[in-house]
């Protein structure tokens, strides 16, 4: 089956996930770790890209990069091929080692960008390993000290313009609970995102603690200004087929189609005078 094209942003922020091959741990020790971002490092004035987050867990890695020249694919695959010829050679193997191509979704809204940025620092804890500020793989701490490979002005600012007062509120924001964390839309989505498919049952579990319903199936009885109201706020399952959709909703799929047609994009995240102030360097 011929791979699908990779959509891009157009304002080229991406959340990148990279997997190991059946789970497998890509990182064995704590020299891998620091070998994959001198990577990274290395990589960024090559391609002149940024990094406005990351996490390195065991068995994959978070990312969130603004790619200035929209070489995403290349990025990624430089430094995979980087880090896998380094992995094969140190521990005497050979074949892949990360699952088929990267995951990227792209991140179009100041909400999102924190979210994402928040549920990335976030997995050690989630996982049982570490509190969210003591884990030394990820970028929190170069929001609250001085950045050696992230950019983070850009979400500082979206906090605040003054860097005392956004330090603070990036504290505050990052200290919610991680199960209260859990309940949110978009971390809900992101969790979602993760997986490669998800069943009918638990599409209609989502939907029902999203919208606070029962019944899925109730939302076909309503009239139609309520019907498509419910149906924008599942906007957010872009991953879940329109066949599959209907049938979970026992909707018609051209009303599903029309419903979700026109959705008015949220204040986009670059298209500001924030972004203008960081990439001349004023800010």
């Amino acid at each position: 089956m011929p791979r699908i094209a990779r959509m891009y942003s157009e304002l080229k922020v991406y959340h990148i996930i990279i997997r190991g091959i059946d789970k497998q741990d890509i990182f064995l020790d704590t020299y891998d770790k620091d070998k994959f971002l001198k990577i990274i490092d290395d990589t960024k004035e090559k391609y002149n890209y940024e990094v406005y987050a990351y996490c390195l867990m065991d068995n994959h890695v978070h990312l969130i990069i603004y790619d200035k020249d929209e070489m995403i694919s290349k990025i990624m695959q430089s430094i995979e091929i980087r880090y896998v010829s380094y992995f094969n050679v140190k521990y005497d193997r050979v074949g892949h080692l990360f699952q088929d191509r990267f995951h990227s979704k792209r991140i179009e809204d100041r909400e999102y960008l924190k979210l994402a940025c928040r549920y990335i620092h976030q997995n050690p804890e989630k996982a049982g390993i570490a509190k969210t500020e003591e884990y030394k793989w990820s970028s929190y701490k170069e929001y609250i000290k001085t950045p050696e490979i992230i950019n983070n002005k850009l979400l500082l600012l979206v906090f605040s313009k003054d860097e005392n007062v956004a330090k603070q509120e990036f504290i505050s924001f990052h200290n919610v609970n991680v199960n209260e964390d859990k309940k949110t839309e978009i971390t809900n989505v992101l969790e979602y995102e993760l997986n490669v498919k998800f069943t009918d049952d638990e599409i209609k579990k989502y939907i029902c603690d999203l919208l606070e319903i029962k019944n899925v199936r109730d939302i076909s009885k309503y009239n139609a200004k309520m019907k498509k109201e419910q149906l924008l706020k599942i906007k957010c399952l872009k991953k879940v087929p329109i066949s599959q959709l209907a049938r979970v909703l026992g909707i018609n799929r051209k009303i599903i189609e029309r419903a979700l047609k026109n959705v008015q994009k949220e204040p986009s995240l670059l298209d500001n005078e924030h972004t203008k102030e960081v990439e001349s360097g004023k800010e």
